[in-house]
């Protein structure tokens, strides 16, 4: 672990944990998401691992998204280059790691974070987990998750929550279809990692073949729209009103749009 990127990376009993570790929130910088997707990799490239876990290690936070400064008064190229990485390349990562992953979500899931959690197969939340797509409330949009939140909890419930910015917690998560289970806060790692024992049981051959296949009968138009997705947020974020946000949200003040 460095520094810039806070990612640790265990591997044991054919698991790779991938543990945020970047106090206080987990914010995303550019080194840090590649450091993600190297992870991935290294995981994928790896025969001894049949299940990935990621995971933090910062108390009530899984990861508070993109950290604004990447975006506030900077050119578009800086922030084309870092959500080219968080949508596309990681997408590309977690369709290539030939093995599941799971996501443990524990505390707060927003933005970024939650692009993170989704790009998993399967995501596990504690109680106190919370999530949320508050990127519209600072003039920004979540734009990836136009794309996967419709398939994955119907067009209007997505909806309501991209375009509010509400927060909402494990319990309607799981109602929703978002997660797959809910657990006490000091379970939720220890019963995801169960889950990924049953998945590492299998044959490697047969869930990488499968799980290839899952992606390719599921993927229908989401790559093409991952590629929209990074225009749609650059251009966003290129507005007036998108910078003005973003300088109210750091400032602690209401925007003027």
């Amino acid at each position: 672990m460095t520094a810039d990127t806070a990612i640790r990376y265990e591997s044991s009993g054919g698991i790779a944990e991938i543990i945020l570790d970047h106090a206080p929130v987990n914010a995303l910088s550019v080194p840090m998401i590649e450091a993600i997707i190297a992870a991935l990799k290294r995981a994928a490239a790896d025969d001894a691992v049949r299940a990935v876990l990621i995971a933090s290690a910062v108390p009530r936070r899984f990861c508070a998204g993109l950290n604004l400064e990447i975006l506030r008064g900077k050119a578009g190229a800086e922030a084309r280059r870092f959500v080219q990485r968080l949508y596309v390349d990681l997408s590309d990562a977690q369709h290539n790691l030939g093995k599941p992953s799971i996501a443990v979500v524990s505390g707060t899931a927003r933005g970024g974070g939650m692009t993170l959690a989704v790009s998993c197969d399967v995501l596990i939340a504690s109680e106190s987990a919370t999530f949320g797509y508050p990127e519209i409330d600072v003039g920004v949009t979540p734009a990836i998750h136009f794309a996967n939140l419709p398939r994955i909890i119907g067009r209007h419930r997505a909806f309501e929550l991209l375009f509010s910015g509400r927060s909402f917690g494990a319990d309607e998560a799981r109602e929703l279809g978002l997660v797959s289970h809910v657990y006490p806060d000091k379970d939720a790692l220890e019963e995801a990692r169960k889950l990924a024992r049953v998945f590492a049981a299998k044959s490697p051959a047969v869930m990488r073949l499968a799980r290839a296949a899952f992606m390719r009968a599921n993927d229908l138009d989401y790559r093409r729209g991952i590629a929209n997705a990074v225009e749609d947020f650059c251009n966003v974020v290129a507005t007036d009103d998108a910078q003005e946000g973003l300088s109210a949200f750091v400032e602690k003040r209401a925007p003027n749009w």
